[in-house]
């Protein structure tokens, strides 16, 4: 595991060893845990790996922004560490990035070379299913790429819109009164329609729309009331 102090990732096998002779093993497991900040704590994401039984060693760790994939130890185990048949364990998938198109972007990295991601906030990715019923995994892969895209394109119009809203709000000489409404994220349909059919946790949501707990709530009561129109 990279030393959460140093930062530092030692170099990667290209090859992995069993024995004498250089022979590539079965399937290897990964974990990766990030924050943002030097000062942000990853104890909660390498407990719920270490939990998991994953070897230290195997988990690799970033403090960087998620605005890109530009960090030093994700591109290390991308480009060096995971091969084909592999399995890489996140907590969330604001993990990977902050930037929808840039996850939706990597997990069809991942399915073009056979790296299976399981997310902890998304229990349908953790499924174990018998031989042959591998296509099961790729339906949930290919829903989220679609789910993602979708979030991703919303994101860029609802962006557009909010610029050419905030340029006539200030050419505008009328003032609102009272308490301004509660502003949707552009995603909350998508996501909503996720978590009511149980694909994510309620948790996993709050994430993905970078929502606090109580924030979250107080939209969905006031959604399902009627009383907000998206």
């Amino acid at each position: 595991m990279i030393d959460r102090f140093t930062n530092k990732l030692p170099i990667a096998p290209i090859w992995r060893y069993r024995g004498r002779g250089c022979c590539k093993l079965k399937n290897k497991v990964f974990a990766y845990a990030r924050v943002s900040t030097k000062e942000q704590n990853l104890d909660r994401q390498l407990k719920a790996f270490i939990d998991l039984g994953i070897d230290e060693r195997d988990i690799i760790v970033d403090k960087e922004s998620g605005k890109d994939f530009n960090r030093q130890n994700y591109l290390a185990l991308r480009n060096n560490m995971l091969r084909m048949d592999d399995i890489l364990y996140i907590k969330s998938l604001d993990r990977l990035s902050r930037n929808k198109a840039d996850i939706k972007e990597e997990l069809e990295y991942f399915k073009a070379h056979n790296i299976r991601l399981k997310v902890l906030d998304l229990p349908t990715t953790l499924m174990e299913l018998p031989e042959g019923q591998e296509w099961i995994f790729e339906m949930v892969n290919n829903i989220l790429i679609e789910v993602l895209g979708t979030i991703a394109e919303q994101e860029r119009v609802t962006i557009k819109q909010r610029q050419a809203e905030g340029i006539a709000a200030a050419k505008s000489k009328g003032k609102h009164l009272g308490r301004p409404p509660i502003e949707y994220p552009a995603n909350w349909r998508e996501v909503y329609f996720y978590w009511k059919s149980g694909t994510i946790t309620a948790t996993a949501a709050m994430s993905m729309m970078n929502l606090t707990r109580s924030t979250f709530y107080k939209m969905l009561n006031q959604y399902e009331n009627g009383k907000v129109k998206l």
